[in-house]
């Protein structure tokens, strides 16, 4: 008879199920932890700063306000001149490029602690790690209509992957490897 000890059943429902919950917990907490950065230096809340990667939020107030959509294209008038302004929201120039790359790794602890609490197997961390983040870059290319082409971009998805995959594995790790407890108490004898 085979046994059952940390059997692995192919289950698609599940994993599907499990695929879905992982993305709904990395964008509701990265839409949190963005939110929160945005309460910080006071600037106005866009999709742009989850799935854009050539603008810069904190910038709204400079000369005119103009629409979510039209960030990347905005201009600024100095000396009878206009000059193309063209920032990174995931950079080291800015304020804001800073916090929003704090707020994508807090995300990814948030989520390594979702890997915790719902995959629970250390084996599958990568996968579903690796998972979400295609599916983030896949969100991205349709948003901008082009695949992510800055490097600050794929830096902080990386850094982030990784960070995600390694906290998420080491918590289900401890898990598995808790002692299972034994009754040593005194034996009956029959």
């Amino acid at each position: 008879m085979a046994s059952h000890f940390r059997s692995y059943i192919w289950d698609p429902v599940l994993i599907v199920s499990q695929i879905v919950l992982m993305q709904c917990i990395y964008y509701s907490f990265l839409g949190l932890w963005m939110a929160g950065v945005d309460s910080l230096v006071q600037s106005n809340r866009s999709l742009d700063q989850i799935f854009s990667y050539q603008v810069c939020p904190a910038l709204n107030h400079v000369h005119h306000h103009t629409s979510s959509r039209q960030y990347t294209k905005r201009t600024i008038v100095a000396l009878s001149k206009t000059v193309p302004l063209y920032l990174q929201v995931l950079g080291f120039a800015t304020i804001q490029g800073r916090l929003s790359m704090m707020a994508f790794v807090l995300n990814s602890l948030t989520c390594a602690l979702g890997l915790w609490f719902f995959i629970r197997r250390g084996k599958q961390c990568l996968d579903f790690t690796v998972t979400v983040h295609f599916f983030h870059m896949i969100g991205c290319w349709i948003y901008n209509a082009h695949l992510p082409a800055a490097l600050s971009w794929w830096l902080v998805n990386v850094a982030c992957m990784a960070l995600m995959a390694v906290i998420g594995e080491y918590l289900c790790m401890q898990t598995e490897l808790r002692a299972i407890p034994v009754n040593t108490g005194p034996k009956s004898n029959l």
